[in-house]
Formats: C-alpha cells, sequence, structure tokens
C-alpha cells in the first residue's frame, strides 16, 4: 500500500509544481515591465566644426582627432549598451532612454539608426541648449510604447563670480502617455564640479530647486501625477541638492504628505556608483520619481526596482583605471571605449 502511495505521489508532485510554474508563466505575461533608463554618453559629437560652438577639439584636425571611423565607432558602441539595458537577454533596449552630452540631432538620428537598436523604432526630442560646450539632454523613446504630448524646457540662470551669466544645460520636460497612464519625464544635466565641489554646490541647489518648481507646476494641475526625474547630477543621493532642495527619502513609505522617492540612495551607500571621480565611486547619474509610482498604488503603471547597469564589457581591462567604466578618451588619449559614465534605470510594473 505504501508503495502505491509512493507511485501516485511522484505524478501528483509533478502536476503542482507544473502547474505553479504554468501560474507564475502567466502572471509574468499579465504583467507589463517597462524599463526607463538614463545614459550620459561622454562628448557625442559629430565631426563637424559648428559656429559659435565650443567643439573645436571633436573635430578631425582637434586635440582629440575626431574623425568618421572614430564617431561611427562610439555610435556602435553606444548601441550595443543601450540594446542590453533592460531585463536580461531580452536585447530589446529600454522604452525609455535620457541621454546627456548630446551635441545636436544629427547625431540622435545616426545614433537611433544603429543596426543593434534600428529595430526598436527609437524617436528622439532635442532641443540645442545655451550650454557653451554645446552638449545637450535629449529623451529616446520607442514609437508605440510611449505617445509624447508636451515639450517644455526651462533654462537655468546662473551667474560667475564676475556677475556674468553661466551658460548651462536646460531642463526638459516631456509628457505623454505610456499603456494609458500619464508620465512626466524631467531629463536633467546639472552644472558641473569643476572648480571645486563646495564653489560650485550652490549651482546645484538652484537645479534642484528649478526641478521643485516644475514638479509643484506639474503636481498643481494634477495632484496625482505621476513623475520621473533622471540625469547627471553632479551631485550624490545624499547630497543637500537632493536631501534638502528636493527633499528625497530612500524608504518605500505610504504618506498622505506627497514626496519624491529616490531608490538610488541605499545603492550608493552600498558603494555602488555610476562613474569614478577624483578616485573615488560616485552615483552622480540617478533617477527618482514621485510617490504616486510606489508599488502600495494599485493604479496603472508603479516602481518594481532600480539598478546601475556595469556588465564587465563597460569595465576598463588594465592600467590605473581598470575595473571603472571604458571611457572613449582616458588622460587625453583614444581609447575606443563607451562613455565616462554606467547607465542607471528603473523598471515599471503594471498587473
Amino acid at each position: 500500500m505504501r508503495k502505491r502511495f509512493a507511485f501516485l505521489y511522484l505524478p501528483l508532485l509533478l502536476y503542482f509544481a507544473l502547474g505553479s510554474c504554468l501560474l507564475a508563466a502567466q502572471e509574468k505575461r499579465e504583467a507589463q515591465l517597462r524599463t526607463i533608463a538614463f545614459y550620459n554618453v561622454e562628448n557625442l559629437f559629430d565631426t563637424i566644426d559648428q559656429a559659435n560652438i565650443a567643439d573645436d577639439s571633436h573635430t578631425p584636425n582637434g586635440k582629440y582627432q575626431w574623425n568618421k571611423g572614430r564617431y561611427y565607432h562610439k555610435l556602435h558602441q553606444l548601441a550595443r549598451v543601450i540594446a542590453n539595458i533592460g531585463p536580461k537577454d531580452n536585447f530589446s533596449g529600454p522604452d525609455i532612454l535620457g541621454l546627456a552630452e548630446i551635441e545636436n540631432k544629427s547625431v540622435l538620428k545616426d545614433l537611433s539608426q544603429q543596426r543593434l537598436i534600428r529595430g526598436q523604432y527609437y524617436r528622439f526630442i532635442h532641443k540645442d541648449s545655451p550650454d557653451a560646450r554645446g552638449i545637450d539632454v535629449a529623451l529616446l523613446y520607442k514609437e508605440g510604447v510611449f505617445i509624447p504630448g508636451t515639450v517644455k524646457y526651462y533654462r537655468l540662470f546662473l551667474h560667475n563670480e564676475d556677475g556674468h551669466t553661466k551658460q548651462t544645460r536646460l531642463q526638459m520636460v516631456v509628457s505623454g502617455y505610456m499603456d494609458g497612464d500619464p508620465l512626466h519625464f524631467i531629463v536633467n544635466h546639472w552644472p558641473s564640479r569643476r572648480g571645486g565641489e563646495a564653489l560650485t554646490a550652490p549651482h546645484r541647489q538652484k537645479a534642484a530647486l528649478l526641478n521643485m518648481r516644475i514638479i509643484d507646476s506639474i503636481r498643481r494641475l494634477k495632484p496625482d501625477a505621476k513623475i520621473i526625474g533622471m540625469g547627471d547630477f553632479n551631485d550624490n543621493p545624499t547630497d543637500k541638492s537632493f536631501k534638502k532642495t528636493l527633499r528625497t527619502r530612500s524608504e518605500i513609505q505610504k504618506d498622505s504628505i506627497p514626496f519624491l522617492y529616490n531608490p538610488m540612495e541605499k545603492m550608493y551607500k552600498k558603494g555602488i556608483g555610476s562613474l569614478a571621480y577624483g578616485d573615488q565611486w560616485h552615483l552622480f547619474d540617478q533617477l527618482y520619481m514621485t510617490n504616486t509610482l510606489l508599488p502600495y498604488n494599485d493604479s496603472g503603471l508603479v516602481y518594481y526596482t532600480a539598478g546601475v547597469y556595469a556588465p564587465d564589457f563597460l569595465l576598463t581591462k588594465r592600467g590605473r583605471f581598470k575595473n571603472y567604466p571604458w571611457r572613449s578618451y582616458a588622460g587625453g588619449s583614444y581609447t575606443g571605449g563607451f562613455s565616462d559614465h554606467f547607465p542607471v534605470y528603473i523598471y515599471l510594473i503594471k498587473r
């Protein structure tokens, strides 16, 4: 009798195990996963010398001898990275990708037509900024996945010590629909630390204040708006621009008072970075969001997880910068890498 019971028990185990797998697969099919990412691509210039733009170094006869061969190699390298951001073995790239250090629409067109990502039908949004170097922010999005509506640009007014206006990047706000959900994206590239962190910190706090004003203006029209900020902020998640000005939190908690959640803060405290600066890791590349996107909300797309995309092929293999991001130029010499930043991403899920 025991032998017979054991004989019957094995098929039952297999039946229930198979049933569990089928149920998990069904739940996966029923859940819609979307990837939102940001990538500072490190000086994506074309090879043409533009008037009134400090791009001379990125020309064939310039400091970096930036010729067509190097330009198209970089495009291929970036496309390889973009194609791999997202769920493992998916190779479809992010649904939304914010970019920094883009020169113009021409390089965005060339990038979106690269063989590795051409089939994703990326469209882009961009406007030339007043930045002296001519590097801008941009947004790539998959046609048919995201439907853009309004696009607004906000200028950050800064002044040097001599009182002259300091030209810097615009903050871009793109509002639209994804899977029927209205979403707002703020794409940033805040002022750098050139000249010292302490001296330049007020510039980034002003940039954070502009972000806060943008968020408040959206919330006034729609209090439950879903807003995602992304960018190279040139500040870490624990700096004043985030903790004091934006008042970001690192815990997922239910609160009737609106707040901004920054999933990158816990990662930074664990020593995870997106770039190496001053011989230490920093997490300048970040995504934050309004608490209307947190998982306890059961309406539409909500936050699932976050990460820094840093596979082995993006790492420098030898020398002083070993295991740092493999960049296009290091110490003034061409290295043929990708960027001095790693991409960052979040997943949104809709059941």
